[in-house]
């Protein structure tokens, strides 16, 4: 914005003897040069949880898109009544394969022309590609956590969960879990209550309590912050999870909250439905390799190219290990 000016032909000098000031145009002709700033506005990126999530045992095998990795899994044994003097029963144990395929790819191309390199003060380049790592990122995170939708074991998810049991009540579309802080009333249930759940249902599958996660909407996370775990005593913690603003681990999942968690239309749920994912690592396999990071020059005006192509894959190698509940704001 320029400098503010006085109104054209302003009138200077004594009443008796005015005299009339031409315009301004000094700003106008360049004489007075805008000052750029060297210092970028900060940009803030959705926090990702991915790599947290799920395994990547397999990302050093890939090359390109295309590419299958074939996972070899334990056989399982089976135990036999034995009595005196009888034959025994041979086994010939042999596991089951699973194929992770390669077979997504994300890219982004670029080109930075000659002459706004030379007349640019900043590393256009290098913060293009400082930019590019993290939409790659968040990108891909979508993708994955969209494609989880449905991906646990039927009786991980669903009003009727519980492999043993079949009485918990996970949520489904159209019939939302009503999340709340506390004290529900009638159609409500508390937020903690709903990770218990989730628990429980992973728990009579006996998936090891040693590397459980929950990834919860932002929103849910600000109700347990709000309930009864905010008392340092309950949460164990020496402040509160009110005070030190670390959500920490409940019931044995360590909590992740992100704003790419599916919800709505767009994940195929009715709008104000949010999905909440639990589980072990050992549930979900994910494998990626930014496969080309080149700069060259371009072919059809002066400037310089540069582009990237990351392929990754991913594959729920045990749904049993995956839980899923279907939640709204109560």
């Amino acid at each position: 914005m320029a400098y503010p000016l006085a109104p054209t032909g302003s009138t200077l000098g004594t009443s008796a003897y005015p005299f009339t000031v031409a315009a301004n145009t000094l700003q106008a002709t360049g004489f007075i040069p805008e000052i750029w700033s060297g210092k970028l506005v900060e940009k803030f990126y959705a926090s990702t949880v991915l790599a947290a999530i799920s395994n990547t045992d397999y990302e050093g095998e890939i090359k390109n898109q295309g590419d299958k990795v074939r996972i070899r899994t334990k056989p399982t044994i089976t135990i036999a009544d034995y009595a005196a003097d009888q034959s025994l029963l041979l086994q010939r144990p042999s596991g089951s394969v699973i194929d992770l395929l390669i077979d997504k790819g994300k890219y982004f191309n670029t080109i930075l022309d000659d002459v706004m390199d030379v007349q640019s003060d900043l590393n256009l380049l290098s913060m293009w590609s400082d930019d590019a790592a993290e939409q790659m990122k968040i990108t891909i995170d979508t993708a994955v956590l969209l494609g989880l939708k449905d991906q646990a074991a039927a009786k991980n998810r669903g009003a009727t969960a519980g492999i043993i049991t079949n009485v918990i009540n996970l949520g489904a579309t159209t019939t939302p879990l009503a999340a709340v802080a506390r004290s529900p009333t009638t159609g409500k249930t508390e937020i903690v209550d709903i990770i218990l759940r989730l628990g429980q249902a992973l728990d009579e599958y006996n998936v090891p309590e040693t590397g459980r996660w929950v990834v919860l909407p932002t929103w849910a996370a600000t109700l347990i912050k709000m309930s009864e775990l905010r008392e340092a005593y309950l949460s164990g913690d020496a402040t509160s999870i009110l005070r030190n603003g670390r959500i920490g681990m409940v019931d044995r999942f360590t909590l992740y909250t992100s704003n790419l968690i599916p919800s709505g239309t767009a994940a195929g749920i009715v709008a104000g439905e949010y999905l909440v994912y639990a589980g072990h690592a050992h549930g979900l396999t994910f494998a990626s390799q930014m496969t080309k990071m080149e700069t060259l020059r371009s072919e059809q005006t002066f400037g310089t190219v540069m582009r990237g192509l990351q392929v990754y894959g991913y594959k729920v190698v045990d749904p049993t290990a995956i839980a899923q509940a279907v939640i709204s704001v109560g």
